[in-house]
């Protein structure tokens, strides 16, 4: 992978954790101090999931080398489309507090990162360097997460949407240069 992909790959997956950040920060204004911890749960748990699903896929992939592309492909299509989904079908009346506390915000990283495990999986199919990868999804989600906690707070959580939708959109992107890649379109 480019240094681009990875830093739009980044950026892509982070967009889900500011979209909870934003949210969260909506519901109290946290410090800065707050809004980096947040961050910090948000970033390494998410630097950690897809290494999870690389190791998993990097165990699968001698069985599905000759279509690695398209379980690449496929993986970041599906979770880019469920996050437009989810972005445009997302409850704006939904007014819920949010729950407080560092189990709630752990829970809350684990639940925006799983999709960082399916991307885990395809990137063992291509060979990429997972560490670099997970570093900059980590360090790009304690960036957009501490400002997601800071941002939700001054503007409430209506801009989370649209980030997230700029996310799908950009991992669909990733999916479908690896795939015309792989089919020799862009060699």
């Amino acid at each position: 992978m480019t240094p681009g992909a990875i830093a739009l790959l980044s950026m892509s997956m982070s967009t889900d954790a500011f979209a909870a950040a934003v949210g969260r920060g909506a519901s109290r204004r946290p410090s800065i101090v707050k809004a980096m911890r947040a961050g910090a749960v948000f970033g390494l748990i998410e630097s950690l999931t897809p290494i999870v699903g690389w190791m998993l896929g990097v165990l699968a992939a001698s069985f599905v080398r000759q279509v690695d592309h398209w379980i690449a492909f496929s993986l970041l299509a599906i979770v880019g489309g469920k996050m437009i989904i989810d972005a445009v079908a997302a409850d704006k009346t939904d007014t819920a507090p949010t729950r407080s506390g560092l189990m709630a915000l752990i829970a809350a990283a684990i639940g925006t990162s799983l999709d960082a495990a399916a991307i885990g999986v395809g990137l063992a199919f291509i060979g990429v360097n997972i560490w670099v990868v997970a570093a900059s999804i980590g360090f790009t989600t304690f960036v957009f997460a501490t400002f997601g906690m800071l941002i939700g707070g001054m503007v409430g959580a209506r801009f989370g949407r649209w980030a997230e939708i700029a996310g799908g959109i950009a991992l669909i992107g990733i999916g479908t240069t690896i795939l015309l890649d792989h089919l020799g379109y862009l060699g």
